[in-house]
């Protein structure tokens, strides 16, 4: 019991001091809360608990519910033709790019994997602390896309990990397939429904809604499809993004729902698990070795992205930069693919360390990044 208490009150402070820690060193917060989690984790004070754990997974998959809420599928399928051939070619050039360092530099071929993963999540953080701008909805957009392959990479290793080359992989595989061309049937079925019944929106989510039935719907929907998707064994990061996207496109009528939801998820949620990651981090391991293996993987996870976002030099300008860097925190989804292929003895217990402070370490180094290189721009013009 003492532990549940010290666990409890070390979460509370961090909640409670994060904020004027963030104000007074101008670091972003999320950074500021893996720092804090990694520092007081290292200290004992957030020992392993298996609530903490599921509170920091609810966390992560509600911020990928906020991150899908940021997309409208109506204007993602009337995106500029030219703006989404530059985003197959972005994604061809990272997969091309990674390909060819990881050749240069004698890493193992699981490491083709890893370079290209993306995940939007952190960008909705990052849009916390800048605020909405052009080249950030169009990262979130590319990013979409970017998450959407990484998932489908991150479920086949997970299926060839647990089956090999055998049926059941393909089985698994199959699912997937299925899965995503139902939920583009859905987009279809249910725009036609709400097209020619638009009424029905606006029963499930009226004006004045005194019962909060808007919050309690995607709350729902949230839990339901993440349970469904468990159940038939994909991974549920894509169901908490979809009912976000869903939410976004079908009931764009509700204007405040967003604003509704962010507060407990930035206020509580979203900061237990930022505050995990940080825990998870076994500081007494690290050295100046390991430190060195994992910036420079950073450093080559930020490279390609700058590299590839040139495509986009024409409509982003020098914020072609931006939209690169800030594609290269993969935080979860990074850690997943580490975890399952050390469990598969695919790669030691250092490379396993390496990478998870690698993860870290981008999410750090993109914020504050990134922050100080939006400021630079903007007062360059």
């Amino acid at each position: 019991m003492h532990a549940e208490f010290t666990l409890i009150i070390t979460i509370s402070l961090i909640l409670l001091f994060s904020p004027f820690i963030s104000n007074f060193f101008r670091f972003p917060i999320s950074a500021v809360e893996i720092i804090l989690g990694a520092i007081f984790g290292f200290m004992g004070f957030l020992p392993e608990n298996e609530l903490f754990n599921l509170l920091a997974e609810t966390g992560f998959l509600y911020l990928m519910l906020l991150a899908g809420m940021e997309i409208n599928l109506k204007e993602m399928f009337n995106l500029e033709k030219r703006v989404f051939i530059y985003a197959v070619i972005f994604l061809l050039l990272i997969y091309i790019l990674s390909f060819i360092l990881v050749h240069f530099f004698h890493y193992s071929k699981f490491f083709i994997v890893i370079f290209p993963l993306v995940s939007v999540g952190l960008i909705l953080s990052l849009q916390q602390e800048i605020g909405k701008t052009d080249w950030l909805e169009l990262t979130m957009k590319v990013g979409v896309i970017a998450e959407v392959i990484s998932i489908i990479v991150l479920t086949l290793l997970s299926g060839y990990f647990e089956f090999g080359l055998s049926p059941e992989f393909f089985i698994n595989f199959s699912i997937l397939v299925l899965v995503l061309i139902g939920l583009v049937f859905l987009f279809f079925i249910m725009r036609t429904l709400f097209w020619w019944f638009p009424e029905i929106k606006f029963y499930l989510m009226p004006g004045i809604d005194k019962y909060h039935q808007d919050v309690r719907i995607a709350i729902s929907l949230f839990f339901i499809v993440i349970v469904l998707l468990h159940k038939i064994g994909i991974d549920v990061v894509l169901g908490a993004f979809v009912v976000g996207v869903f939410l976004k496109t079908f009931f764009e009528h509700n204007k405040s729902l967003e604003h509704k939801l962010s507060p407990f998820g930035f206020g509580f949620l979203i900061t237990i698990f930022f505050v995990h990651v940080g825990s998870s981090l076994d500081i007494k391991l690290l050295s100046f070795k390991m430190l060195i293996d994992s910036l420079l993987i950073v450093f080559l996870m930020i490279l390609i992205r700058i590299l590839a976002s040139a495509v986009f030099y024409k409509i982003l300008k020098l914020k072609s930069i931006l939209f690169g860097i800030s594609l290269a925190m993969p935080l979860t989804l990074m850690i997943a693919v580490a975890s399952l292929a050390y469990q598969n003895h695919t790669i030691s217990s250092y490379w396993y360390n390496v990478l998870v402070v690698a993860a870290v370490l981008e999410v750090i180094i993109v914020m504050v990044g990134v922050k100080m290189l939006n400021k630079l721009i903007m007062k360059n013009g």
